[in-house]
């Protein structure tokens, strides 16, 4: 039986927020240094005050509404106060998380600076690793405060009279993990949290606070909720996907963030629940991308190549947050240049990664509001049934009939159109070989026209990867063409598209 979809543009689950198109930067391998910010470059591709201008365009078109900084691992033993003031007296330190050094000629007003030229908000992450409440607090100052105090008073004697007014702020990043400078156990992270939140709105009550989780499924979640639940309004989740060289085991891994978001909703609601409140608190997952780190070591600058299974991959994770845009209000995808990133660059040039495509026709075009559309899968053959990693996704396949997987070949969602004159399905054939008619069948009063048009992200070798024109420039892009519709898509194996009908009155 083919699998088919059915979608009724009047069963809404929220409206999409812009902001899960979001990005980070981290002082890690290139992204910061010959990425965002190269000075020292001598092609004519960076600007007065050394940015790149080809990756402010290439992200520009990303539409990237929000960036985080500055990390990530490295925020843990970063003195933000060394990346600020006259550049030649900056200090060089060594850096921990990726066991370089770290020169501080960029920090919070470059990237401020940036953001603005980007047309994105700062979301900033604060250090709770070496770093106190009170260097939290002069963060906070510096960058948000009007009155004459010491460090808003640093900011204009820096050449910046007015407050930057940076609206979202990380309670630290991933407390829970061994390779973090400043481990913590859940209850001791809650505990200091708990007090530095309230410090942070003393200081300026209109920040939005992020609490730092782990996966979604884990106890660290369950336990930090619990107690910062009043004085957060986001929880944290990260998790990366990796291939382990297997290409179903790539497409298939972002059912366990969709099952992690699950599990953070529930928690949410049984924190407020347990604590009688009534706020909205919501999941930002604020990395996120298909990393395998044998691959791509860390240490090494992660500077991931990306075939066409991995943009598969990512319009995987795509549609898990349009699916869940109830809950699920940011997203970074991690991160934005040359480290596990959609663009790589050159001293003369970049170019984009095959995962580039997928999260442009994301962002462009999968606005407005999220649809309950239903994929009916009901064969054994219309859902893989293999290994996953992480392994708990396989087994939640084994007692699940095929229609409720979270693993089915056929994966999609779909949006009404913010002017609500368009439905729009990003469809997504994950099986490495097997082409699918799939019927899409609109719901009561719903009739859309005679042609669709389709983006197309394909490529006949599921190992084709982009480089620079030298090395064979970019084999794996979109393409959109319009075809007649007589209500049945011929998808493709492989392949990922987003098909646009215009609803007829």
């Amino acid at each position: 039986m083919s699998p088919s979809i059915h979608i009724d543009p009047s069963r809404h689950v929220a409206p999409v927020d812009p902001r899960i198109y979001s990005g980070f930067t981290e002082h890690m391998g290139r992204c910061i240094y010959s990425g965002i910010y190269d000075p020292a470059n001598e092609h004519g591709l960076i600007d007065a005050n050394g940015y790149r201008t080809d990756v402010l365009q290439a992200l520009k078109d990303l539409n990237v509404p929000i960036v985080r900084y500055p990390g990530g691992n490295f925020v843990s033993s970063y003195r933000w106060q060394d990346g600020v003031g006259p550049r030649d007296i900056r200090p060089r330190r060594p850096e921990l998380a990726w066991l370089t050094e770290e020169s501080n000629q960029f920090g919070t007003d470059e990237f401020i600076q940036w953001c603005r030229l980007l047309g994105a908000e700062p979301f900033i992450c604060l250090n709770m690793g070496t770093g106190s409440l009170e260097d939290a607090l002069a963060w906070l100052e510096y960058c948000n405060s009007s009155a004459n105090t010491h460090y808003a008073n640093m900011r204009r004697k820096n050449g910046h009279a007015e407050p930057y007014g940076v609206k979202y702020w990380a309670l630290g990043n991933e407390i829970w993990g061994p390779w973090q400078v400043g481990q913590m156990n859940a209850a001791d992270y809650s505990k200091q949290a708990f007090q530095w939140a309230k410090a942070l709105r003393l200081l300026d009550p209109s920040i939005k606070l992020v609490s730092c989780g782990e996966t979604g499924f884990s106890d660290w979640d369950r336990v930090t909720l619990k107690t910062l639940a009043p004085v957060v309004n986001f929880h944290s989740i990260h998790l990366y996907t990796v291939s382990e060289g297997n290409h179903d085991v790539n497409v298939m891994g972002p059912a366990a963030a969709e099952k992690g978001i699950e599990i953070t909703k529930s928690l949410i609601e049984l924190a407020k629940i347990e604590g009688n409140l009534t706020k909205d608190i919501t999941v930002c997952f604020d990395e996120w991308n298909v990393w395998d780190p044998v691959r791509a070591p860390g240490e090494k600058g992660a500077e991931e190549h990306y075939d066409l299974s991995d943009a598969l991959a990512v319009a995987a994770w795509l549609n898990v947050f349009v699916r869940k845009a109830d809950i699920v209000k940011i997203a970074c995808i991690a991160q934005s240049v040359n480290v596990i990133s959609p663009i790589i660059t050159s001293p003369t040039g970049l170019f984009k990664q095959t995962t580039y495509y997928p999260l442009q026709l994301f962002a462009t075009l999968m606005q407005g509001t999220s649809l309950s559309l239903h994929v009916a899968a009901d064969g054994p053959e219309d859902a893989y049934t293999g290994p996953t990693v992480p392994a708990f996704v396989a087994s939640l396949t084994q007692h699940t009939p095929p229609a409720a997987r979270l693993t089915k070949w056929i994966d999609a969602s779909g949006v009404l159109s913010p002017d609500r004159t368009q439905i729009r399905v990003a469809l997504l054939n994950r099986h490495q070989s097997a082409a699918f008619s799939v019927p899409i069948v609109f719901g009561p009063n719903a009739s859309v026209g005679k042609e669709v048009t389709v983006h197309e992200v394909w490529s006949a070798d599921l190992r084709d990867r982009n480089g620079f024109e030298a090395d064979g420039g970019e084999r794996v892009r979109s393409a959109v063409r319009t075809v007649g519709w007589e209500g049945v898509y011929e998808c493709k194996e492989h392949s990922f598209q987003v098909l646009v009908f215009t609803l007829v009155q």
